[in-house]
């Protein structure tokens, strides 16, 4: 099992910058990966970025160059660093962890809410 916490939503305008953070915790040593994803109002939940095990990365077209995916590892935290926000961002973002142990788990975090005013 593993359990996450986000926090660091809120409203800013655009421009600006915030940073959300994933605190892990449980069987760490099974996490595969870490990343964020993100749900606008009536739209699906799609990703953000992504970060392995192994240190690869991957983000979506829309966020490159304005979003950075950051990982410690005592504690175990995963932070995504947003800066130059546009009103497109908003949403609601979410941390997903996936581990494998007996077979793939999939986790996802409580969710935080990220107003992006014009």
């Amino acid at each position: 099992q593993v359990q996450l916490e986000e926090s660091g939503g809120g409203l800013v305008q655009a421009g600006g910058s915030l940073r959300l953070s994933c605190e892990a915790s449980g069987s760490i040593s099974s996490i595969v990966s870490m990343g964020w994803y993100r749900q606008a109002p009536g739209k699906e939940r799609d990703l953000v970025a992504t970060r392995t095990r192994g240190g690869s990365v991957n983000y979506a077209d829309s966020v490159k160059g304005r979003f950075t995916i950051l990982r410690d590892y005592a504690p175990h935290i995963l932070y995504l660093q947003m800066n130059n926000l546009k009103p497109e961002d908003t949403a609601v973002y979410y941390c997903n962890v996936y581990s494998s142990s007996d077979r793939t788990y999939v986790y996802w975090g409580q969710g935080t809410q990220v107003t992006v005013s014009s």
